[in-house]
């Protein structure tokens, strides 16, 4: 794996240094993250099986696409990199709220990430990068949750954190394919 820097954060996500990705996930030091969410004109979300080559939390099910923002990039220009490079999507997105969490994986690995999350709308079809993405499916919101309260094992730990969330925020007007992002917690 090349070595990638990520973007160490305060509390407030501001930006208070860099370090090297692995030793930020190692050292369980706070940094910044995108994950986005996919939706088209069905009422499905596109979700992912994470591929089983990933240094964490391989083979899972989890959102569209999760990334680190470098050094000098800002987080929707993360989230649109990565898109394109998970599923081969380009769309407009929107931000929709952030949130804070940390979890210790069991390779002694921990996320302590400053999460910006983003939502999607197209009917364009994903072509999975295969080195990222072993298996995708569009579910409807409802069976998607359905599955994370009945096995979350199956599931990433930060998709287990705000896929309700996200489902309760993002109401789509399906005569015009436009998104209405419910206010809140932005």
């Amino acid at each position: 794996m090349k070595s990638e820097k990520v973007i160490l954060v305060d509390k407030d996500d501001n930006a208070i240094g860099e370090m090297e990705k692995i030793e930020a996930h190692k050292k369980a030091i706070l940094h910044r993250a995108v994950s986005l969410f996919i939706f088209n004109s069905k009422k499905q979300m596109l979700i992912q099986r994470r591929a089983r080559t990933k240094y964490h939390s391989p083979g899972l099910w989890t959102n569209t696409a999760c990334t680190h923002p470098c050094p000098g990039e800002t987080t929707i220009e993360a989230a649109s990199r990565r898109l394109e490079q998970e599923m081969g999507i380009i769309t407009d997105l929107i931000k929709i709220f952030d949130f804070t969490y940390k979890e210790r994986f069991d390779n002694t690995l921990t996320e302590h990430e400053f999460d910006h999350v983003f939502v999607g709308f197209t009917d364009k079809i994903p072509t999975p990068n295969p080195a990222e993405v072993c298996e995708i499916k569009y579910l409807d919101i409802d069976t998607v949750l359905n599955q994370v309260e009945e096995s979350p094992e199956r599931f990433t730990v930060w998709f287990r954190k705000i896929a309700e969330r996200v489902s309760n925020l993002v109401v789509l007007d399906y005569q015009s394919f436009e998104p209405n992002i419910i206010s809140g917690n932005n």
